[in-house]
């Protein structure tokens, strides 16, 4: 089958890539259907408009132009793969990779142009994806020893803080190592989101420092919701602010509705302007610890539910065991924070409650 010159016609009309052609005065005479999907604009919308509406500005145009009349990037009168950037109908800047030239017409004079573009967003994406690998590999393997070193030097520590203790409560110094190994498990799952981020071969990136893009590591698998705990109304107190941030994500992905206080006593001013389903409270705290706050709430509201958090099994004061023994819901152990665990604890407390 010949390819005719209709045929040819149809080919460039309905190709993906994007097909333009101008005038010798820069107006737009040809656009196709690839350039329509691509960038928006319809033939309508575009033909007999200048050329430099395609282009993220006229200094663009102007220099893709220049580029097409000299001799750097091609034969003269040509350009092969010359990168610039267009601006689409929604505004988004689109990096291309054009090939056009001049033509002329019966008596050799410049008659207009045609050029073809190619999309570059997906060969681009596919470059920071390797480059993204790459670092995600490097990073794991400069980060991960050094943090399994850090990580048996805490273990060390703690033994040397039963060993020296003796009686004393270490409940405080107990804090601060799981607050390091929290911080230490939250890097390892960083690097090993760098990995997922490049094997799924997809990314966001997230506004920084003004124009400063970064890629978005916080993302988190999607996490099905529980229609048990959909818009329950939570209040998380712990002084330990990685844990009340960390608590605050957990429940906030499973649909609730999440406020925080460092404390006993802010705790008892936030019950006093809100409404809450459920109070989950750390044990050891300074200015009110668990127990006295326990002991407020059941005296204000005796039907709200309160469940406590602890590290340890270790009770020194007997917190836990007065609490429970007054009716305290439950205790959950964060060491570390088991999502499913608590969020189930949560739901079976609420539906014993309102059962």
């Amino acid at each position: 089958m010949a390819l005719t010159r209709e045929r040819m016609d149809l080919l460039i009309a309905h190709s993906s890539e994007i097909v333009c052609a101008t005038d010798r005065k820069g107006t737009l005479v040809y656009y196709n259907d690839g350039a329509s999907k691509t960038l928006g604009f319809s033939q309508e919308e575009i033909l007999g408009e200048f050329v430099a509406k395609l282009y993220v500005s006229l200094d663009e145009a102007k220099r893709v132009m220049a580029a097409i009349r000299g001799a750097d990037h091609g034969p003269p009168g040509s350009v092969e793969n010359f990168e610039a950037t267009f601006l689409s109908k929604t505004g988004e800047e689109i990096p291309v990779a054009i090939s056009g030239a001049l033509y002329y017409d019966d008596d050799g004079v410049e008659d207009g142009t045609i050029g073809f573009a190619k999309d570059l967003r997906e060969i681009l994406r596919k470059d920071q994806l390797a480059t993204l690998g790459e670092v995600a590999v490097g990073l794991s393997h400069e980060i991960n020893n050094p943090l399994a070193v850090i990580l048996n030097q805490l273990e060390l520590v703690e033994r040397d803080i039963d060993r020296l203790a003796e009686e004393r409560d270490t409940s405080v110094e107990y804090e601060r190592l799981d607050a390091m190994r929290r911080e230490i498990g939250r890097i390892g799952e960083i690097l090993g989101g760098l990995g997922k981020m490049v094997e799924s071969e997809q990314y966001e990136t997230i506004q920084y420092v003004g124009p400063t893009r970064m890629i978005d590591l916080r993302k988190r698998g999607r996490v099905v919701g529980d229609e048990r705990l959909a818009d329950l109304r939570i209040l998380v107190v712990d002084d330990d602010l990685g844990i009340s941030h960390t608590l605050t994500e957990i429940l906030e992905s499973r649909g609730c509705v999440v406020a925080s206080a460092p404390d006993g006593r802010e705790a008892l001013e936030e019950l006093d302007t809100g409404a809450f389903d459920i109070v989950l409270t750390d044990v050891v705290m300074p200015n009110m610890d668990g127990y006295e706050l326990y002991q407020a709430i059941h005296e204000r509201r005796p039907e709200l539910p309160v469940l406590m958090m602890t590290a340890f099994h270790y009770d020194k004061d007997h917190i836990i065991k007065r609490s429970r023994l007054e009716g305290l819901d439950a205790v959950i152990f964060k060491k570390p924070v088991d999502p499913d665990h608590l969020c189930e604890v949560i739901a079976q407390t609420i539906s014993s409650r309102r059962g």
